[in-house]
């Protein structure tokens, strides 16, 4: 059967570039958990809360509108895909961006969303 695609020759070349430049599924694996941290609005809206700067747990509950467990809960989940960082400052851990990538991302998106305006 003949290939039902017109443009065979030059897919071939665009095909063998996406090969070559693809990700290992390690890192496409990676790249899926950290879209997924950050797509569950209270993680988002922690993330734009530190967006402004380290904060405590206290003051993070009090910006998102969330109880502190839930938020140190989430808190961990950004932690664990090293989206966020802590340091301890006497009693207080305080919060901060690690992944400046990530909020570049986030800022982006908010932005997008003037855009059919």
């Amino acid at each position: 059967m003949k290939n039902p695609c017109e443009h065979v020759s030059e897919h071939e070349d665009v095909l063998k570039d996406i090969k070559t430049s693809m990700p290992s599924d390690e890192a496409v694996e990676l790249m899926a958990a950290r879209f997924k941290a950050i797509s569950e609005p209270s993680r988002l809206k922690i993330l734009l809360a530190l967006s402004s700067g380290e904060l405590c747990v206290e003051h993070i509950a009090k910006a998102v509108g969330g109880n502190q467990s839930a938020v140190s809960h989430q808190l961990k989940t950004l932690k664990d895909n090293r989206i966020i960082k802590s340091r301890r400052d006497g009693k207080n851990i305080l919060y901060s961006v690690d992944d400046e990538h990530i909020m570049t991302m986030i800022k982006v998106a908010k932005e997008h969303l003037h855009c059919d305006e």
